[in-house]
C-alpha cells in the first residue's frame, strides 16, 4: 500500500493527535469535512496494524434519508484523491465501504436507532457526527457510550447553531477530558476556493445578517426572514450591543409578559429597560418557565430590581391560578410599583408590538452579556407559513415569542421623555419692555 502523505491545515493539527472525543466547529468553506474524511481513509489504513483487524467506523447524522446527504461521496473523493482502490484493501459498494482487512465505513441517521439497535455499533472505533448542530441529546446519549472499544474515537464536525444544542452543550459548555475541539472559519483554509470567495463577499454584502453564522461560525442569534433581523444586525453593526450601563439617577423599568405555573405553562419573561434621552437602554433579560409569581418576585429583589417599575400586558387583570388574585394585586403587595396594566390591543396585536419595536430600532441599546437569551429569541422570532399556499399567518406562537412580547410591550408604552417632561407645560416669555 502506497504511504498516504495528506496536506493538513494548520488549525487541524490538535486533532491529528488521539483523543476520545474530536470536534471541529466553525463556518462554511474551512475544510472541517474534508478534513475528517481524510482522517478516517488514513486511520482506515493505520488501524489494521494496532488492532489486527479492519477498522470500522460510522458516518451519523441526526436523520439520514438517503445516501447523498452522508458523507460517502466525499469519502470516495479522498479515496481517488490517494489513490486507494481494491488492492489497497477499499472497495466501494452502494451503501458501504469495505477497508483493509475486513474494515468497513458504514452511514446511519441517529433518528433510525432504538436503545437495542444501536449495540450493532459496539464493535467500531470511529464514529463521525456530521452536522453535529442537528444531533439530539437521545442520540447523544445512545452514541456515547456504544462506541466503547479500546482507543475508539467519537468526532463531530458542525457548524454552530445555539448553545443549547447538545453536541455544544457537550463539547463546549462542558468539555469532556480527553477531548480536543478546535474552531475553524475560512481564513483558516489554505485551499478556500475562489468560486466559494465569491459567494462569501455577496452574503457579506447583501445579507449581513446571516453572514457571522454561516461563514464566521457563530450562533445563529437571527433568524433569516425574522421581523428583528434588521433591527438586530444594524445594532451590532453601529456599536449598540456591548457594555451598557443604567443611569443611576433614572428609573428603572420592568416590561413583562405572564407565563403561568405548571409544566405545560408559557415562558414568563422580563426586559430590565431604562429611558435615557433618546436612548433606549436594555439592560437585562429574563426567562422561565413553571415557576411560581414567588419565583421571578426574587430574581427581581436578588438582581436589584426591586425599585422598578413594573408594566404588566392586558391579562395582568387576570387572577392567579393558585391564588384567586390579579396579577398586578400580587406584585404590589410585594412591594413594587406596578403601571395599569396596558389594554389589549385586539386582533393584530401582536403584528402592533412588532411595529412599534422596529420604530424603535435606532434608539435600542442593547447590555450583551445579560441580554444574550433574549435577543435570541427576538433574531428567531418570524411569520407562520402556510407552506403549500405561500402565504403569511401572522406571527408565529412559539419559544421565541414570549420575549418579543415583553420587549413589544416597552414598545408600546414608550413615551420619549424629553416630550414627556415638556407635554402641556406652561410657556412663560420673558418681557424685554417692548412688543
Amino acid at each position: 500500500m502506497p504511504a498516504l502523505h495528506i496536506p493538513t491545515a494548520e488549525v487541524f493539527e490538535p486533532l491529528l493527535k488521539p483523543a476520545r472525543y474530536k470536534g471541529a466547529k466553525g463556518g462554511r468553506g474551512s475544510g472541517k469535512s474534508h478534513f475528517f474524511a481524510g482522517l478516517l481513509v488514513e486511520d482506515s489504513v493505520r488501524e489494521p496494524g494496532d488492532f489486527g483487524e479492519g477498522l470500522r467506523s460510522v458516518c451519523i447524522r441526526e436523520v439520514l434519508k438517503d445516501l447523498k446527504d452522508s458523507a460517502k461521496l466525499l469519502i470516495e473523493d479522498k479515496l481517488a484523491q490517494y489513490r486507494l482502490g481494491a488492492a489497497d484493501g477499499f472497495k466501494v459498494y452502494r451503501d458501504v465501504i469495505q477497508t483493509p482487512k475486513d474494515g468497513l465505513i458504514i452511514f446511519k441517521g441517529m433518528q433510525d436507532y432504538s436503545a437495542e439497535s444501536i449495540k450493532s455499533l459496539e464493535g467500531f472505533g470511529r464514529a463521525w457526527i456530521e452536522e453535529a448542530q442537528t444531533l439530539k441529546v437521545r442520540s447523544l446519549s445512545l452514541l456515547r457510550p456504544t462506541i466503547r472499544r479500546e482507543r475508539s474515537e467519537i468526532w463531530a464536525s458542525w457548524n454552530p447553531r445555539r448553545r443549547q444544542d447538545a453536541i455544544d452543550d457537550f463539547l463546549v459548555a462542558h468539555k469532556p477530558e480527553d477531548s480536543e475541539v478546535v474552531t475553524a472559519n475560512w481564513q483558516d483554509n489554505p485551499w478556500f476556493p475562489e468560486v466559494l470567495e465569491k459567494e462569501r463577499l455577496h452574503d457579506l454584502a447583501n445579507y449581513p445578517e446571516r453572514y457571522g453564522h454561516i461563514w464566521g461560525g457563530e450562533y445563529a442569534t437571527i433568524y433569516e426572514g425574522a421581523y428583528f433581523a434588521t433591527l438586530l444586525a444594524e445594532a451590532k453593526e453601529k456599536g449598540r450591543i456591548g457594555v451598557v450601563a443604567a443611569d443611576p439617577l433614572l428609573p428603572l423599568r420592568a416590561f413583562i409578559d405572564i407565563g403561568g405555573a405548571g409544566a405545560s405553562a408559557d415562558a414568563f419573561t422580563i426586559w430590565i429597560v431604562q429611558w435615557v434621552g433618546q436612548q433606549i437602554r436594555v439592560l437585562d433579560y429574563y426567562e422561565s418557565r413553571g415557576q411560581v409569581l414567588a419565583f421571578h418576585v426574587n430574581w427581581l429583589r436578588k438582581n436589584g430590581y426591586q425599585d422598578a417599575i413594573l408594566y404588566l400586558p392586558h391579562d395582568g387583570v387576570a387572577t392567579n391560578n393558585i391564588t384567586g388574585k390579579r396579577y398586578e394585586d400580587h406584585l404590589r403587595e410585594a412591594g413594587f410599583k406596578v403601571e395599569p396594566p396596558i389594554k389589549n390591543q385586539g386582533r393584530g396585536a401582536a403584528m402592533m408590538r412588532v411595529e412599534a419595536l422596529r420604530r424603535l430600532g435606532p434608539q435600542l441599546w442593547f447590555n450583551e452579556s445579560t441580554t444574550e437569551p433574549g435577543r435570541e429569541a427576538l433574531g428567531f422570532y418570524h411569520e407562520r407559513k402556510d407552506e403549500a399556499r405561500n402565504i403569511g399567518l401572522g406571527p408565529d406562537h412559539d419559544w421565541s415569542s414570549h420575549a418579543a412580547d415583553s420587549l413589544g410591550l416597552m414598545a408600546i408604552a414608550y413615551e420619549d421623555p424629553e416630550r414627556a417632561a415638556s407635554f402641556n407645560k406652561k410657556i412663560d416669555y420673558p418681557d424685554f419692555g417692548y412688543v
